[in-house]
Formats: C-alpha cells, structure tokens, sequence
C-alpha cells in the first residue's frame, strides 16, 4: 500500500507541477472593457486564427489537468 502512495504522490507532483506551467503559457485576457468594443475585427486572419486554436488547446489542457490533479488528490486521501 506504501508504494501505490508513493506512486500517486509522484504523479500529483507531476500533473500540478504541469498545470502551473500550462496555465502560466496562456494569455492573459484581463484587457480591459475597451477590447469589447475595439480591436480587430478581422475573423479570417490565420494568425489569429492559429492563436485562438492554441489557446483552446491549452484550455482545454489546463481542464484535464485539474481534474487530474482532483482525482489523485481523493485517491490519495482515500487510500491513506
């Protein structure tokens, strides 16, 4: 039982440790009232584009993630 302990111990470090780093290389998207309003309106632009498909992508990492990180923490409450 010690080592199944140990074992979820690591992969807790690991996935919070991967989850800060994912949620530090997303974008900040406190810009304010004023990009409501203003800004681009371009939807066709491929950079944009490409941006807005890795950031759902780092979202939607950022998701599983934290649900990995909940599911081992109960884990390891439960089995201690």
């Amino acid at each position: 039982m010690q080592t199944v302990q140990i074992i979820i111990n690591i992969l807790l470090l690991v996935a919070a440790v991967l989850l800060v780093i994912v949620v530090l290389m997303q974008d900040a998207k406190s810009a304010g009232l004023g990009s409501a309003f203003g800004g681009e309106t371009s939807s066709f632009n491929s950079k944009r584009n490409a941006k807005v498909a890795k950031e759902s992508k780092l979202q939607k990492l950022t998701i599983g993630l934290a649900i990995a990180v909940g599911v081992l923490a109960l884990a390891l409450l439960i089995l201690s």
